[in-house]
C-alpha cells in the first residue's frame, strides 16, 4: 500500500513542497496540507504503518527523519531539530519514539497539532 492510496497525490506533492527548505517542516501544516488532518482513525492507522518502515509499530527516531521521503522519495530529509521537535511532540511516553496501538494514532495526531501549537506559541 501507498500513502497515494489514501492521500491525494497533488496534495502530498503541495505539501512537501510546502517544506521544502531545512527548518520550515510544522507537523501540524503538513498534516492539514496532505489531507491527513481530515482522514479517519482507520486511514490514520494505515499512514502509520506505512511510515513505521521496519514494521516494529513504532516510529523511532532514525524513520522519523526519513518522514517527507515516505511521502515523496525526492524529499528531503528532516533536520535534527525538525525531527527532534517532532518526535518530542509526538512521544507520549518519552521512550524515544512513537507508538500506536489502534484508536490511540488518532490521539497522537491530535498531540501533535497542540503541542506544536503550544510550541510555536512560547518560542
Amino acid at each position: 500500500m501507498s500513502l497515494s492510496s489514501i492521500l491525494s497525490a497533488d496534495a502530498i506533492d503541495s505539501a512537501v513542497k510546502g517544506c521544502q527548505a531545512p527548518d520550515t517542516f510544522c507537523p501540524k501544516k503538513f498534516f492539514q496540507m496532505c489531507g491527513l488532518a481530515k482522514k479517519t482513525p482507520q486511514d490514520v492507522k494505515k499512514v502509520f504503518a506505512i511510515l513505521d518502515n521496519d514494521g516494529s509499530g513504532y516510529i523511532e527516531e532514525e524513520e522519523l527523519k526519513f518522514f517527507l521521503q515516505r511521502f515523496s522519495p525526492a524529499a528531503r530529509v528532516l533536520t535534527e531539530r525538525e525531527t527532534k521537535a517532532f518526535l518530542s511532540a509526538a512521544d507520549d511516553d518519552s521512550d524515544g519514539r512513537i507508538g500506536a496501538d489502534g484508536e490511540k494514532i488518532f490521539g497522537i495526531l491530535y498531540m501533535i497539532f497542540c503541542s506544536m501549537t503550544r510550541s510555536r506559541l512560547f518560542s
